[in-house]
């Protein structure tokens, strides 16, 4: 029954304003929605997929909200790191982080905060 529905992250958010610009700013998502007596933004990210943002508080998640599937993650990281992103740095025993990504078998991978404190990924298959 669900598996043909399309599926959206719901994120948590504090300030509408600030977790606006970063992702339409920083993030360069395109806004499709936005109810300012509700504090809900929904952006577009690419490929039919859409990102729905509601004003609720500060969130207490400490995992991974949701993830960009990026072709070329080096490209993405540098980009967003001129847009004065901070990246996690995540050492796990023998997997390490080199400029910011670390490298699992197939896949590369990377990880942000947003402005509210939610954790955003960049993830590349190999």
């Amino acid at each position: 029954m669900l598996n043909t529905s399309q599926v959206w992250p719901t994120v948590p958010i504090v300030d509408v304003s600030r977790a606006k610009d970063f992702y339409q700013n920083t993030l360069g998502l395109k806004l499709i929605k936005e109810n300012l007596e509700m504090g809900v933004l929904v952006f577009e990210a690419g490929k039919n997929s859409f990102i729905e943002l509601y004003k609720r508080g500060v969130t207490k998640a400490d995992n991974t909200t949701m993830t960009f599937k990026v072709d070329n993650i080096d490209k993405h990281v540098n980009y967003l790191k001129t847009k004065d992103v901070k990246f996690e740095q995540f050492d796990m025993g023998d997997l390490k982080m080199t400029n910011n990504i670390m490298t699992i078998e197939k896949e590369r991978a990377s990880w942000f905060k947003d402005t509210e404190g939610n954790i955003l990924c960049l993830h590349q298959d190999l």
